[in-house]
């Protein structure tokens, strides 16, 4: 069911979102400070290929000192923006039944967008 679930939303969007994602990461891969925001960027857009069948995993050391600094980082700068947008596509997708489970992949992608270090879909 993962499968079906995947190939519709690559079709409908996933697709041109993870190239988004991927093509941000590697713009901010230019710069040697942006590099881990860059390659956690590439990370989210690898999991907004195919969310369908994955689950949010939290890594022991998610609240080292040090990924805590960036996280906040990440969320001053781009997490809220990538968040809000996910939760506007999943608002809008909730209004039919037929885009419930499609919303719901949504706010799955919600955390790893605000803190994505420390954090991945598997």
């Amino acid at each position: 069911m993962s499968l079906i679930g995947n190939i519709i939303w690559l079709v409908f969007g996933g697709f041109i979102s993870a190239l988004g994602y991927i093509f941000g990461g590697l713009l901010t891969c230019l710069t040697i400070i942006g590099i881990p925001f860059g390659l956690q960027s590439i990370q989210l857009g690898v999991a907004t290929f195919a969310p369908f069948g994955k689950e949010l995993v939290t890594h022991p050391e998610a609240d080292s000192p040090l990924r805590l600094i960036f996280n906040i980082f990440w969320l001053v700068l781009f997490g809220w923006e990538i968040a809000l947008a996910h939760l506007v596509s999943a608002l809008i997708l909730a209004i039919t039944i037929i885009g419930i489970p499609f919303a719901k992949q949504h706010l799955k992608l919600v955390p790893i967008a605000l803190l994505p270090f420390g954090r991945e879909l598997k």
